[in-house]
């Protein structure tokens, strides 16, 4: 026989999904705060999820993943020698060898995609339509910088760390919001869903501004021309014919409104741009 719960149960349990909800996000949170840590390379602290061997085995592990997924390595012997190159003068002359990441650049044969991006642990990519679309080597050098820079700052892990803990939050905000006698309710889950996505967008802006700073720093170390840092902003810029999301909603600042960033990183450098 059915029995209907009764006002005193139902306090019951919503007070018990409410200490529930706060076991999960004092975990969260403690489990966040305890992955501090200082990186030399970019001179901050932050929060990583991994160590770096992880870092390293989960991107070696998603490397047949992303091959397969841009076209597999590009047959051009001579253009992957030249991405050789570039890649290791950044390196040596950076003294990212340190770093102990395994750095790898390959070229993908995708025609199409312009795309460039690193996976954790030093795997970094470069697509032959944007391999295509660079004039000289200095460019080159700017793009792999601000890829090789993504490894180096430990974006990825540091994403992770940011992910697991708005997901504890949010999760954590849906078992103390929702009453199984009011759906009404998953909309107020669907809108901390909604903000955890969004608090994590405005971190990936931010690390792409981020790696900006240390290509443009790179390349300048290695004796390449760090306004050409520009230029690829430029022809990214084209490449998207303005019909793009808008900014807020992008895990990459628009090329336009990253070029106040990277001239102020330049003239750190000691050079000017016209």
């Amino acid at each position: 026989m059915y029995r209907r719960r009764t006002s005193g149960e139902g306090r019951g349990l919503s007070g018990a999904r409410i200490l529930i909800a706060l076991a999960i996000a004092a975990f969260s949170i403690l489990s966040y705060c305890a992955s501090k840590s200082f990186n030399p390379y970019t001179d901050e602290e932050q929060y990583v999820a991994m160590t770096k061997e992880q870092e390293i085995a989960l991107g070696l592990q998603a490397v047949p993943e992303m091959e397969q997924q841009f076209g597999g390595e590009d047959p051009d012997q001579q253009a992957q020698a030249l991405l050789d190159e570039v890649c290791a003068n950044l390196i040596q002359a950076n003294s990212l060898q340190e770093t102990e990441y395994p750095f790898e650049c390959t070229l993908l044969a995708d025609p199409e995609t312009i795309n460039a991006f690193a996976l954790p642990g030093g795997q970094v990519f470069i697509t032959a339509a944007l391999f295509d679309q660079l004039g000289n080597e200095d460019q080159l050098a700017g793009v792999m910088g601000h890829e090789i820079g993504h490894a180096v700052a430990r974006h990825s892990a540091e994403q992770m760390a940011k992910v697991q803990l708005t997901q504890g939050l949010t999760g954590a905000a849906v078992i103390a919001a929702y009453d199984p006698d009011n759906p009404s309710t998953q909309q107020t889950a669907a809108v901390a869903a909604l903000i955890g996505q969004v608090v994590n967008m405005k971190f990936g802006r931010d690390d792409e501004l981020q790696s900006d700073v240390l290509g443009v720093r790179y390349m300048a170390n290695a004796g390449y021309n760090p306004c050409e840092m520009l230029t690829v902003m430029q022809i990214l810029a084209e490449a998207g014919g303005g019909g793009g999301q808008p900014e807020f909603f992008s895990t990459h600042p628009n090329p336009e409104n990253r070029m106040e960033n990277i001239r102020a990183a330049i003239e750190e450098t000691g050079n000017s741009c016209p």
